[in-house]
Formats: C-alpha cells, sequence, structure tokens
C-alpha cells in the first residue's frame, strides 16, 4: 500500500440513504476529483461505472462530492467489484456494516440489476 494511500483522510457519508447520484446517462466528475484528460463516464458501461465510483470513493473532498455522483443502492450492488485502498474499504465497512456483508451474486448478475433501476 501507498503512503499516500495509508495516510489520506477518506470523507465518509453521514448515512447511505444520502447517496442520491445519477444512475444513467454520462458523468463528467469535478477536477478536483479526477484531474486527468477530460473523461465523460458512460453510467450504461459497467467498467465506467466502477472507475466512477471508486475515483469518487478515492477522491472525494466532500460529502457534497460523494452525494453529487454516488447512488446508495448502486453502491451496495457493486461494492465488492471496486478496487479501493484498504484504509478507503475498511473506513466505509467501518461505518456502513452493510457493505460489507452485501450482494455475493457475480459483477455481471448486480450489474445487470443496478442499471436496471
Amino acid at each position: 500500500m501507498s503512503g499516500y494511500a495509508a495516510a489520506k483522510p477518506y470523507v465518509l457519508p453521514e448515512s447511505l440513504a444520502e447517496l442520491a447520484g445519477p444512475t444513467t446517462g454520462g458523468v463528467t466528475l469535478r477536477r478536483h476529483i479526477d484531474w486527468g484528460p477530460h473523461y465523460i463516464y458512460d453510467l450504461a458501461d459497467e467498467a465506467d461505472f466502477r472507475l466512477m465510483y471508486e475515483r469518487v470513493i478515492r477522491e472525494a473532498q466532500t460529502r457534497d462530492d460523494l452525494n453529487a455522483y454516488l447512488h446508495a443502492t448502486s453502491l451496495r450492488q457493486v461494492w465488492h467489484d471496486l478496487f479501493l485502498p484498504l484504509p478507503a474499504r475498511t473506513a466505509w465497512e467501518v461505518r456502513f456494516p452493510e457493505l460489507r456483508e452485501s450482494g455475493t451474486t457475480t459483477a455481471a448478475a448486480q450489474w445487470t440489476s443496478c442499471t436496471a433501476n
């Protein structure tokens, strides 16, 4: 694990219920979250969807960032498929144990359910 990942403070929502971000369409993240080349995340594409969630969880600076981009139901469904630094995953799972216990289905099944909403 990098020193950055271990030392970085991660922003967490007060509750998962406040996460009401988009579940369809294209999303461009704010520059302080995604500072690479301009990119539109296609939420119908499973890889884009997961990559956007990973970036938001790793780089959000405020709860407003989380609320703008993450959706509670979608997060629960893809949680186990996200590639996150251990300190970030641990912080989220300590605050929200239901994430640790959520979904044991395959990524494809989760994705189909997630995009059907």
